[in-house]
């Protein structure tokens, strides 16, 4: 059955499971899981695992991801993006320099108040199903980093076009909304497009036809997300049949991570190095 990971370059009006679920169908395979939710409206980066690979999707959850993103500035919805219904609108005499000033505000660490319209689930209902009832239930901040904002410029709409390099749980349309609160006309988001999640970008995406056409041949090697940390072979057959039933093993590296292959090159696990003793933080081969 296929293993591997594939960089979806997820169309708009797709879910991210939506992807998935066209996944499965087309490679016969039930073991097909995604890192990185993006709403229906949004675009871009969507990697997604299939068969052995589904046991790297918590590892890819938690890297940086960058988006471009539109902001309309003089409107809120109770999406906060768009897609919504209008809550209030007011001019939006926002200069490009006053809306440069205000952006450092926006970057390191800061407190985000999840939307009503997402899938966070309070008292086990999610937020959305809450929303959709016109519940508005109480939430609590939460912090999430941003890296890098940067400002693009502006479309021929009118709409500002920004970069954000981000922490995972980052709601880009709260950004948008929290952004147009603080210039006090009111703001939402009206596009998204995701560019790079899990050390992954759209130069190596590819569309849902693409593999459509050549199916298991796009799968990537599920090492392929883990370039950073250097290989570790083991040296014989036994040391792999050790490695195969979880023991840990004794070898000569400097403390840090590794990527465990076998005697033919194949993944194993990925397994930390202290004191030349080396032990598996994930397994990934079959059993």
């Amino acid at each position: 059955m296929p293993d591997g990971i594939v960089v979806i370059d997820k169309p708009e009006g797709w879910t991210s499971m939506d992807v998935c679920g066209k996944r499965r169908s087309l490679l016969h395979e039930k073991r097909v899981g995604h890192s990185g939710t993006l709403d229906p409206m949004a675009t871009g980066v969507l990697p997604v695992f299939v068969g052995q690979a589904t046991k790297a999707v918590s590892f890819a959850e938690n890297g940086k991801k960058e988006y471009r993103a539109s902001l309309r500035l003089g409107i809120t919805t109770d999406t906060q993006d768009t897609t919504g219904t209008v809550l209030s609108e007011a001019p939006a005499q926002v200069t490009e320099e006053a809306l440069r000033a205000l952006l450092p505000r926006f970057t390191g660490e800061i407190e985000q108040l999840p939307p009503m319209y997402s899938a966070i689930k309070i008292n086990g209902k999610k937020l959305y199903e809450l929303a959709r009832r016109g519940i508005e239930a109480e939430r609590k901040p939460r912090q999430v980093t941003i890296y890098e904002l940067e400002l693009l410029g502006r479309a021929e709409n009118g709409d500002w076009e920004l970069r954000a390099v981000c922490s995972k749980g980052t709601y880009i349309r709260t950004l948008c909304h929290d952004i147009g609160t603080a210039l006090g006309c009111g703001g939402a988001m009206s596009a998204l497009r995701r560019t790079a999640a899990s050390g992954f970008t759209l130069d190596g995406a590819v569309t849902l036809e693409d593999v459509e056409r050549e199916g298991a041949a796009l799968l990537r090697p599920l090492e392929s997300m883990f370039p950073d940390y250097p290989e570790y072979r083991v040296p014989d057959a036994e040391t792999e049949r050790r490695a195969r039933c979880g023991n840990p093993l004794r070898a000569q590296l400097a403390d840090g991570i590794y990527r465990l292959t076998g005697t033919d090159g194949a993944f194993l696990a990925l397994s930390k190095a202290e004191n030349g003793v080396l032990t598996s933080i994930k397994n990934f081969f079959s059993t």
